[in-house]
């Protein structure tokens, strides 16, 4: 019901999204006379807010075609070497001839970037991706919204996304460094331990956990204490909703993105207010650059992906709820997930000081759990200064903790 009731107040606004919308053009035309004026500054600002607010955001596009290594550039192609219905691996491959003009190494170690599955799109992750392209190979988890996939595929769990990151590092070809970001920190974990145990030739290099909720249950934020302020059954009966017709995975039982995105804002809402208030100054005064930033920013953040029922209530009971990785409990398709297994895996964790979505000790409590990782290949780092998103995008992030991790993926290849 939930959903169908989103869905029809988005076909409500039609009208006023339209209307919205040819104001907008109206007043920014160069034919109109007065669209320069205060008063058509203004009237062009305050409909392109409800043009805005009022429409649907598609997923973002990854918009990276070069990046520039050692001050050249060198064009990028993005390619698909593996997929299923739940997820695309994404390939950021250089241009071999140009990456070699730069006198950049052809045969960098790849590096898999882990995306989070909790609401947005692996663009979210642009800019940690092209960070990471001036120095490594690129690859990228590019997971589907749920509600774009057909009922007749089947359910999709948290052991079937354990499985996923082992069949993309098992694609990859080669001992893959890992870089988890967020959310994916248990899984990754859990994944690398079950490979290693297998003595899986292809398990990952090193292992860099970036703002995980590893151990929940240390330096608790509001996301933990909303995932234990209600019992687990509250989540099942009230978060879950049913896809309507006519998406393609109309029928399938989802935790909408909607109501993520709905959840953050209102643990921000002054915050949100105060930037589409900056943001119609910035229209009033003609300060493109600053408004442009703003819809970058917002394009991102409000265009968000459903999670499948399974998906997201055993990532609420496992890992926020009941706790079962740190207490040695987890267990995947019945198998007990043992991390003292992981032996020659490099392991980084990082955390950011102001981190208001995982609380610092909650990601660097793998060490622990990981007792048999040689101490020269174990990186414990707290970025000063910046919040969960600065852990892994922004300036601190290229320039201060990305060329720390280089140097920690660089000392774990050459122990392999």
């Amino acid at each position: 019901m939930l959903y169908t009731l989103h869905e029809a107040a988005y076909g409500l606004a039609a009208p006023l999204r339209f209307t919205a919308q040819m104001a907008r053009d109206f007043w920014r035309s160069p034919l109109n006379p007065v669209g320069e004026t205060d008063a058509g500054r203004m009237a062009y600002a305050s409909a392109d807010v409800v043009a805005n607010l009022t429409r649907r955001y598609a997923k973002p596009a990854w918009r990276i075609d070069d990046v520039f290594v050692a001050g050249h550039r060198v064009a990028v192609t993005r390619e698909t070497p593996w997929r299923t219905p739940w997820t695309k691996l994404r390939h950021f491959r250089r241009h071999p001839e140009q990456l070699a003009d730069a006198g950049g190494d052809c045969d960098t170690p790849p590096v898999l970037i882990v995306a989070p599955l909790s609401g947005h799109y692996a663009t979210l992750l642009r800019g940690t991706v092209r960070t990471f392209l001036s120095d490594h190979d690129v690859y990228i988890t590019d997971w589907s919204n749920a509600r774009d996939v057909p009922i007749f595929e089947g359910r999709f769990g948290l052991s079937d996304y354990i499985d996923a990151v082992g069949d993309m590092l098992r694609h990859i070809g080669r001992r893959a460094h890992v870089v988890a970001v967020c959310q994916p920190g248990p899984a990754v974990l859990a994944a690398a331990a079950l490979m290693a145990e297998d003595g899986d030739p292809l398990r990952p290099a090193s292992l860099t956990l970036m703002g995980s909720p590893i151990d929940a249950r240390l330096a608790p934020t509001k996301v933990n204490d909303l995932a234990n302020a209600k019992p687990f059954a509250w989540f099942a009966s009230t978060m879950i909703d049913t896809v309507p017709w006519p998406w393609p995975g109309a029928m399938r039982r989802v935790y909408p993105g909607f109501v993520q995105l709905y959840s953050f804002i209102s643990m921000n809402r002054e915050a949100h207010q105060e930037a589409h208030r900056r943001y119609f100054e910035h229209l009033v005064r003609g300060d493109g650059d600053s408004a442009e930033r703003h819809r970058e920013f917002y394009d991102e953040y409000l265009s968000v992906l459903d999670l499948t029922e399974e998906f997201y209530l055993e990532t609420i009971d496992q890992v926020f709820q009941r706790h079962l990785l740190p207490k040695g409990e987890f267990l995947h398709q019945g198998r007990r997930v043992d991390l003292t297994a992981l032996t020659d895996v490099g392991l980084m964790t990082v955390e950011g000081e102001r981190d208001d979505i995982s609380g610092v000790g909650q990601t660097q409590a793998a060490h622990d759990l990981c007792p048999n990782v040689p101490d020269a290949l174990r990186e414990l780092y707290v970025q000063p200064g910046v919040g969960h998103y600065g852990v892994f995008n922004g300036r601190r992030f290229a320039q201060e903790i990305h060329p720390r991790i280089c140097e920690f993926i660089a000392r774990s290849e050459a122990a392999l």
